[in-house]
């Protein structure tokens, strides 16, 4: 078998968040520099870009929280890739395509039939399990699906009763942190974020007082970011609250990591705090950071009453080790934030244990011309440059195969969007994006609340908006 030798070189990229979105400019720069320099063929790239919402950018859209500015940046930076690659004189190097849920509406082997390769970046949307009793008493909540709704997800309710007053976080990453200050947070200082009216009357209508974030490791093994911990102690309104004890033996200047040491001196500054020397500072909601506290038990009979927790210690080993010692809280609700999981993609081989697809540096195990990259790939850890270099690794392996001739030629010369227009999919454009995103924008200027943007939730509204671009290579 020899490598393709015919221009272009078709790629299907299923999921349009930033995983996808690297790897798809990773090879367009890669098949470009091929062509500039004469080092191989092809010397052209189409790529197609799928996504099961309307809009793109993932969990960058719908995974984090509405009040952090810096992420305006890496939607910025992702919509000129998508932008840039858009329009190449005639033709589209890379085509958005949205509203497209691959297994439903076209099947990976219909996709391997159109394109000489397939690359999931499909991501990791689930909450992660938490196995202790009661984890599904209702008031049990996992932070995936909260963080759907405040972040206007088209495919969750569009309520959320915030009838508790005592609330537990269960967690102590990113995740946790953007769900407790949310929770936490003062309606008035979301107004100008582009919170969806909807979850805004929720957060306006909440009972909470009180949130507790609690982890099984100490304060030295906190996976928080300094930026995402900083932001927690500029909640206004808002206590926060540390014990002591929890931080016996624990240096700044012996931490592993300068981040480490930076988390740990803000720490330190909190305890120091008015509240924490027991003064009375009139803050409407109180923010409890618990360490060493494992979760043994969810407790109610209806619906949850309270939570009980093994006290934890180190156990020389880098772990945490049960001390034997239960304590319970009076908390009503609770909201697990232990991390997210992936989903498999029908055909497609999955590791049920790990929930990732099974494969070798990006390379899908088994599966000729077929790739993984992003969480799907490696599972829920790491930034957003940790995405970068692995979607690097991934397309690396991709070129290699079509150097080696282990790609194998599509059967079908036919476009892709023939096939979902003959069964009826609403597909979303860029073009369609660009009118979605004008239009969002137009409403953040128009509301009361001068805003960037107001999110359109409704799935039926975001197509019906983008509807009327051309779909055309």
């Amino acid at each position: 078998m020899t490598a393709p030798a015919l221009s272009p070189l078709r790629v299907a990229i299923v999921g349009a968040g930033p995983a996808g979105i690297y790897a798809g400019n990773i090879l367009a720069n890669a098949i470009s520099a091929r062509a500039e320099d004469g080092t191989g063929a092809p010397t052209s790239v189409e790529i197609d870009l799928f996504e099961s919402l309307p809009a793109p950018y993932g969990l960058i859209r719908y995974g984090v929280a509405p009040d952090h500015p810096r992420i305006k940046g890496i939607v910025n930076s992702l919509h000129e890739m998508l932008d840039a690659r858009g329009v190449d004189a005639d033709r589209r190097t890379i085509r958005f395509l949205g509203n497209v849920e691959i297994g439903r509406d076209v099947s990976v082997d219909e996709l391997h039939e159109r394109y000489h390769a397939v690359i999931l970046a499909t991501g990791a949307i689930r909450d992660a399990a938490l196995d202790v009793p009661g984890v599904d008493l209702p008031g049990s909540h996992g932070a995936a699906d909260f963080v759907s709704w405040f972040d206007g997800h088209p495919d969750v309710p569009r309520t959320w009763a915030l009838q508790d007053e005592q609330v537990a976080v269960i967690g102590n990453g990113n995740v946790a942190l953007d769900v407790a200050r949310i929770l936490a947070k003062l309606p008035e200082d979301l107004r100008r974020t582009e919170v969806p009216d909807t979850v805004l009357a929720g957060l306006e209508a909440s009972a909470v007082t009180d949130v507790h974030v609690f982890g099984r490791r100490g304060p030295a093994d906190i996976k928080f970011t300094p930026i995402e911990l900083r932001e927690l102690g500029e909640v206004a309104g808002v206590d926060i609250l540390l014990d002591d004890a929890d931080f016996a033996g624990v240096d700044p200047a012996a931490a592993s990591t300068n981040q480490l040491k930076i988390m740990l001196r803000t720490l330190n500054a909190w305890r120091d705090r008015p509240e924490n020397r027991g003064e009375d500072t009139g803050a409407q909601r109180r923010l409890h950071l618990h360490f060493w506290h494992a979760p043994a038990e969810i407790v109610g009979s209806d619906r949850v009453e309270k939570v009980r927790f093994e006290r934890t210690a180190p156990a020389g080993d880098g772990g945490v080790r049960g001390t034997g010692t239960f304590v319970e809280y009076p908390i009503t609700g609770v909201y697990r934030a232990v991390g997210y999981f992936g989903s498999p993609v029908a055909g497609v081989p999955f590791d049920e244990r790990r929930g990732v697809v099974p494969n070798d540096g990006g390379r899908v195990d088994g599966a000729r011309g077929l790739y993984a990259t992003g969480w799907i790939k490696r599972g829920p850890v790491g930034l957003i440059g940790h995405t970068k270099s692995d979607a690097t690794e991934t397309i690396g392996r991709l070129i290699a195969d079509l150097d080696a001739g282990l790609l194998v030629d599509p059967a079908e010369d036919a476009d892709i969007a023939d096939l979902l227009a003959a069964r009826g999919v609403d597909v979303t454009t860029w073009d369609g994006w660009l009118a979605l995103d004008a239009h969002e924008r137009a409403l953040g200027e128009s509301h009361v609340h001068t805003r960037e943007r107001v999110k359109v939730v409704p799935r039926e509204e975001q197509v019906g908006i983008s509807q009327g671009a051309v779909l055309a290579r």
